[in-house]
């Protein structure tokens, strides 16, 4: 059971090396620990509410004081003040004491009187979509109910019943589904979390293998290095990582959910089966591209940027008929674009594994395809190259005996 001791050794090691390597513990401990809450909070309010909005009502008839009144009582807007034209509204969004402006044309009346369409401009800071969306769905809302209620008041002789049917002929109900809130927290956050895990992974990882790749040119070698085969690295190495990855799943995607309340509708089960494949898809591929890394700091510089990139090929944060076919088949060779479609689907509408079987194949396949990859660059890096840097650090010390004698 040689084999065996070797691989826990190596496992021991390489585990107390990446939880004293102070690199190291930022990507697999502190970023993985601290960047889900930093966006969880500062996500967590979901939408926006109150939005501070300016009016210019040129028409001053009672009629544009209620449309004004309702929108003011909604949840979404605040109106902080009249203005007496256009200019001065403007100037109150460009020192940011509002984010919208609403304008009431001084023929707004007449048009409603004479039945021709009336119109309410709506003006918005665009440096966030949120002011617009909120903005615009309350004064959509309110028209909508203003509307219903004119043409009620036009139909002379009818009964309240048939008032009610002619205004509102066909009766709608908006049912917001999966994301009850119409939230961003609830939007974005599980894409963000897969992301943190692969991508401090991969980071972490490649620190790790460029700092031992530093130490073979000056010819030093880890002691639980000498004597091991490459499976025994391999093996070894991979438990640890996996090791780690393992708390800190279970820490961002069971304990940071629950903290914020962000919507969790899935089975744990169906949850621990997909989570499975997709850890160690991270960890083969993270390992695989491990052989890229010559130093310390080379994934950084290679790896850390692309992240929003990844967001949005994977199709979350942008729709994914949209993406060009060219960068959809990139998102394939990342786990993060399986991971995050399939996690949503799971813990934001309910599915269960038969619904992101697609999801789950690609990241089986990425399991076996990294893997074998994995194995090649490990074969590659402990194997007759390590035959090669012990026989020289041997001769090396030989030839400095020799001296010394």
């Amino acid at each position: 059971m040689k084999w065996l001791h070797n691989i826990l050794e190596v496992f021991r090691e390489e585990l107390h090396n990446s939880l004293t390597d102070e690199g190291v513990i930022v990507f697999f401990l502190i970023v993985p620990l601290l960047y889900p809450l930093l966006y969880s909070y500062l996500y967590g309010k979901e939408t926006v509410r109150e939005v501070p909005t300016v009016v210019v009502d040129m028409a001053k008839s009672a009629t544009s004081r209620e449309f004004l009144r309702k929108v003011d009582a909604t949840s979404d807007v605040y109106i902080v003040g009249h203005c007496a034209d256009m200019q001065e509204a403007v100037e109150q969004v460009h020192r940011r004491n509002a984010y919208c402006l609403i304008y009431i044309p001084a023929e707004f009346d007449r048009d409603l009187v004479e039945g021709r369409q009336a119109v309410v401009e709506l003006y918005s800071d665009m440096g966030s979509i949120l002011y617009y969306k909120a903005v615009y769905a309350s004064c959509t809302e309110v028209s909508l109910a203003m509307n219903r209620d004119i043409k009620a008041q036009r139909l002379e002789g009818a009964t309240d019943e048939q008032a009610s049917t002619f205004a509102y002929p066909i009766e709608y109900e908006y049912v917001p589904m999966f994301n009850t809130q119409s939230g961003f927290a609830s939007f974005i956050i599980p894409g963000v979390l897969i992301l943190v895990i692969q991508q401090t992974m991969l980071l972490g990882i490649g620190m790790m293998a460029g700092e031992e790749r530093e130490k073979k040119r000056r010819g030093i070698l880890e002691p639980h290095v000498i004597g091991k085969r490459p499976v025994e690295m391999f093996a070894g190495k991979g438990a640890a990582y996996l090791a780690i990855y393992v708390v800190i799943a279970a820490y961002v995607f069971c304990v940071v959910p629950r903290l914020f309340h962000l919507i969790q509708i899935g089975r744990w089960a169906d949850m621990l089966a997909f989570l499975v494949p997709f850890l160690l898809a991270c960890l083969f591929f993270s390992m695989t591209l491990s052989g890229l890394a010559y130093n310390r700091e080379v994934f950084i510089i290679m790896f850390v940027f692309v992240s929003v990139p990844l967001l949005f090929i994977s199709g979350i944060s942008w729709p994914s008929c949209s993406v060009p076919a060219f960068w959809k088949v990139v998102s394939w060779f990342f786990p993060s674009t399986f991971g995050i479609n399939g996690l949503v689907k799971i813990n934001s509408m309910g599915a269960v594994l038969s619904d992101v079987r697609p999801e789950l194949i690609g990241l089986w396949i990425q399991v076996v395809v990294y893997g074998v990859t994995a194995w090649l660059v490990y074969y590659r890096s402990y194997g007759k190259h390590l035959r090669d840097i012990v026989e020289e650090t041997q001769e090396r010390l030989q030839a400095r005996w020799a001296a010394y004698m």
